[in-house]
């Protein structure tokens, strides 16, 4: 036998018998392979583990931080600063006290910083694989050579024959070759919380979804109870498993916009800078008429280039999104990727679950049907308090003797448990059967007193294909002989000679299919067609008001029934009624879909539910209209890609969809322009939460795959976080493009005024390449990390969102700077030209005729501290902003301020930072010539209030 005789491609083994599989893999159900068997296959398929391909290694991820453009020009002005220094060292023409290479130093730091800086953010490697491959069990027990053995579940091959009990995760994907009392949990695959109860003996259709595939067992997932042998089938990356890691690792990550907008404002920057590099080094030249002042227009150029970059930006912007990141986790929202902080800002469309984010996965009934009434029920949450009420109007249970017989039925047929932890009450166990102990109790009918009244001999389970589940009870009073007086009331019409009583409860149209009679007050009767009709028509009718609807009938028996019957058992069945709960909208979730449409954003309902419950939520919610088409995922799966992007625009409401069409939802999104964020808590959600522009895991209920591959963690589940996110969001690039203005706007002044200094004919360069990072990094940089705080503007929900796609120059951004930067150059250049010639012709003890360059340093700095407090606000004056409503700003400036006159007047850093001491009649003039940076943006505001328009 070859390994190479083996199936190749997609094998449907749910469709085929346990023999025609075990054929098929040339294996053998009792002795399992032999060793050179295993060895071949071994060589075929390699060992069952998943593989990761792609990815960046941490050196690349380090080296590619020094490609960004404004680093490299950096790194070539340290150096040919360094070679200009090294030039002046050897030919003994440095000054007294002077520091070599001290700028180059001060520059590769910067760049070194920047570079680490960038690789912290950016080295938080994807785990989602990593976490995948916890899912899969480190150990397996096989059949080989007809010996028992426990190996490694790398080891494992298709044909092996795995052992699974209670408690294992499992190892490989397999047909059931026979199993007993088999329960496995699947919900980190599929996303169904309830476990699953397998089946070996079933043939199932080809096109059974995933979590219908009863006779087979998936790695990853857990066996709760029993034990079973199963054929393994699909090993690695063939595994379902394997899949969804070949998905998440297809899915390429885009560049955010902030990243995208960093890249294009690098370029025009340094592409800007080279020409007006060319530009001042050619004047120059010309001007000498040859190259005898080349060292000093090399000078010129390299204090430009340092002009030109904003060191101190990407400190700035990497604080304020971990700012950002701060207060969006006091609101439940915990960003795993800094950008991402900002991104959501930029988002367009928002696709979340329902249960658990719009709903409060809190089941509870709002209304009961039994002998032709329709009783309506209130109260909220797990609490047993509530009335029961006919037409508005308030009943007394014991009125209406099928009530408590129906409610009987709800406490006994159940697995729940109603407790109160913390003056809260809660539910242990599944949320629907937690709504029918909470129902029982608002009539008294409390499941523990009942479980002594009728205690639980027997069951026969609920399964996804029975659609039903079964208790059988022993009637306590009759097995201990007491009389029939001594049965309680609300089950006297059950009660005839039989001890045991059988109450069953599942889908309504089975339930009723199985029932002959129909309980009325006190006993039962025949149940006729017309009866039928009207059940089956109140069913309908609840239905269409998204309520979750369960049948209940009960049966008297004479014995327990054996184990395996309840094909016969659950036979002649007498009809209680119907019970309909909703899974609650949350409160707070309404407001938040209106703020979303208000600011521009569609939200989308994406839920495994029926259509009908999902149409009634997402129109409660105000997320549809009625009327709204719902598409269902087997309309989606019909569907083409482009029929797909054709109709996304028009669906507000996907309902039965699995969580693989997620991610086709997203990409026909993508295509359609839109900005996305998905939410997701299963596996199977990874690859749509890694390929939306932000993917956004549940905290509660997601697993920890879906959490690796996401942007965002929303700590509470809900929706109104979401919301609250993308606020913050807006606040963040507002608050970006704020201090951007405020950084570029200065730097392009200064590089202006740098370049006027030779073509004015002025002696040297005005401005070091260490004075220039000081004002980059210290007298931009401080007010900038406090412009970030900057509260929110009052409309920053009240408007569209900016498209992610925008330029970081849009909407008049690029024209202010301009603006500003020519305006700030105007202002310097006057106070250059007439300090120049002042300090030359003002001279005496202290006083250097190179104090000049101090003044322009000094008027630069301090006007960026009245352009700081006036840019607070785009359209409103100063006086009309509270200046406390940012102390930092304040604070910034003090300090800056202050730490700028250290450098004029503390004799080691003056020293150090090429200053001179100034009278403090020149330093009033630069504070004055400084003011009028503050006046301008001012007089700016008045006139665009004027003309009607919004400033930038």
């Amino acid at each position: 036998m070859s390994a190479n005789s083996l199936p190749e491609g997609a094998v449907m083994w749910h469709s085929l018998e346990v023999n025609k599989a075990l054929d098929l893999l040339e294996s053998n159900a009792d002795s399992g392979l032999t060793p050179p068997e295993i060895e071949q296959r071994f060589q075929k398929y390699g060992p069952n583990e998943l593989e990761e391909h792609g990815g960046r290694s941490t050196w690349e991820i380090l080296l590619d931080q020094f490609k960004n453009i404004m680093l490299l020009m950096l790194i070539g002005v340290a150096l040919i600063s360094g070679f200009l220094d090294a030039v002046a060292w050897q030919a003994g023409q440095l000054k007294p006290g002077e520091v070599p290479f001290k700028d180059t130093i001060a520059i590769m730091a910067i760049v070194i910083l920047n570079g680490i800086l960038g690789y912290v953010q950016e080295s938080r490697a994807e785990k989602a694989l990593a976490a995948l491959k916890q899912l899969a069990s480190p150990l397996v027990r096989v059949l080989r050579g007809g010996r028992l053995e426990e190996i490694a579940a790398k080891e494992l091959v298709p044909g092996d024959v795995m052992l699974l009990e209670a408690g294992m995760q499992i190892a490989a994907d397999g047909r059931l070759i026979e199993q007993s009392n088999l329960q496995i949990r699947e919900s980190a695959l599929t996303g169904e919380a309830e476990a699953v109860n397998k089946q070996a003996t079933l043939l199932l259709p080809e096109d059974t979804s995933l979590g219908d595939r009863l006779n087979l067992v998936f790695q990853g997932t857990e066996v709760v109870q029993g034990r079973a042998k199963v054929l393994v089938t699909n090993t690695g990356m063939k595994t379902e498993l394997g899949k969804i890691a070949a998905m998440l690792q297809a899915v390429e990550s885009e560049p955010t916009p902030l990243q995208q907008r960093m890249t294009q404002l690098g370029n025009v920057l340094v592409t800007g800078s080279l020409i007006l590099v060319a530009i001042v080094v050619i004047g120059g030249v010309i001007q000498a008429r040859g190259f005898s002042n080349i060292q000093d227009l090399l000078e010129v150029s390299l204090s430009m280039a340092v002009a030109v970059v904003p060191e101190g930006l990407p400190a700035v912007i990497t604080v304020t999104l971990a700012l950002g990141t701060q207060r969006m986790v006091r609101h439940n929202a915990l960003i795993r990727k800094l950008p991402a902080v900002e991104t959501l800002g930029s988002v367009t469309t928002i696709c979340s679950d329902k249960t658990g984010t719009l709903t409060q996965n809190k089941m509870v009934v709002q209304s009961i049907y039994t002998n032709d009434h329709a009783f309506r029920v209130t109260g909220e949450g797990y609490a047993p308090t509530g009335d029961f009420q006919l037409n508005e109007q308030k009943i007394p249970v014991d009125e209406y003797p099928e009530i408590p017989a129906l409610l009987v039925a709800c406490a006994v047929c159940n697995d729940a448990v109603l407790q109160k932890e913390k003056g809260e009450w809660a539910i242990l166990g599944d949320p629907t059967e937690g709504a029918l102990v909470t129902l029982a109790g608002k009539a008294g009918i409390e499941r523990d007193q009942w479980n002594s009244k009728l205690p639980r001999v027997g069951e026969f389970p609920f399964s996804s294909e029975r659609k039903r589940m079964s208790v059988i009870a022993q009637i306590e009073s009759i097995a201990t002989g007491e009389p029939s007086t001594a049965v309680d009331p609300a089950i006297a019409g059950f009660v005839n000679s039989e001890p045991y009583l059988m109450f069953t409860k599942g889908s309504p149209e089975l339930i009723l299919a199985r029932c002959t009679e129909i309980y009325l007050g006190t006993n039962s009767a025949p149940l006729s067609e017309a009866q039928r009709t009207q059940i089956l028509a109140a069913n309908d009718q609840m239905a269409s008001k998204g309520l979750r609807v369960l049948g209940f009938a009960y049966k008297p028996l004479a014995e327990i029934p054996p184990e395996g019957s309840d094909e016969a058992s659950e036979k002649s069945l007498v009809w209680l009624g119907l019970v309909g709960m909703l899974d609650a909208p949350r409160p707070e979730v309404r407001a938040a879909v209106q703020e979303c449409r208000d600011a521009g954003i569609r939200p989308v309902m994406i839920t495994g539910d029926h259509q009908l419950t999902a149409r009634a939520i997402a129109v409660d919610l105000g997320i549809a209209q009625e009327g709204d088409r719902v598409l269902t995922g087997q309309e989606l799966q019909r569907m083409s890609d482009q029929e797909l992007e054709e109709n996304v625009d028009l669906v507000s409401i996907y309902a039965r969809v699995a969580p693989e069409h997620k991610l086709r939802i997203v990409q026909a999104l993508q295509r359609r322009g839109r900005f996305v964020a998905m939410t997701g808590d299963g596996v199977n959600d990874a690859p749509a939460l890694k390929q939306a522009d932000i993917g956004i895991a549940m905290g509660i209920t997601g697993t920890d795959v879906s959490k690796e591959a996401s942007d965002m963690v929303l700590l509470d589940d809900n929706f109104a976080t979401i919301v609250a996110a993308t606020k913050e969001g807006r606040v963040v690039y507002t608050n970006i493009r704020r201090f951007i203005k405020y950084i570029l706007g200065s730097n392009i002044g200064e590089v202006l005024t740098i370049a006027a200094a030779p073509l004015l004919g002025l002696g040297g360069v005005p401005l070091t390449p260490l004075q220039i990072l000081w004002m980059n990094l210290v007298t931009d940089g401080l007010p900038a990390l406090a412009l970030a705080v900057e509260p929110p503007e009052p409309d920053v929900m009240k408007r569209p969102p900016f498209s992610p796609r925008e330029s970081i120059f849009a909407r008049g951004l690029g024209s202010y700077m301009i603006r500003i930067g020519i305006v700030f150059a105007i202002i310097t250049i006057i106070l250059m030209q007439w300090a120049y010639y002042h300090s030359q012709a003002v001279v005496g003890p202290g006083l250097s005729p190179e104090r000049w360059k101090t003044m322009v340093f000094t008027s630069l700095c301090i006007a960026q501290m009245g352009h700081a407090i006036a840019i607070r606000s785009n359209n409103r004056l100063t006086i009309e902003v509270n200046p406390f409503s940012n102390i930092f700003v304040l604070a910034a400036v003090i300090v800056t301020t202050i730490l700028q006159l250290m450098l004029i007047y503390v004799p080691p850093l003056r020293g150090f930072f090429g200053t001179y001491w100034l009278p403090p009649t020149e330093l009033a003039i630069c504070i004055g010539f400084s003011a009028l940076m503050f006046v301008w943006i001012e007089l700016e505001k008045l006139f665009f209030r004027f003309m009607g328009k919004k400033s930038v």
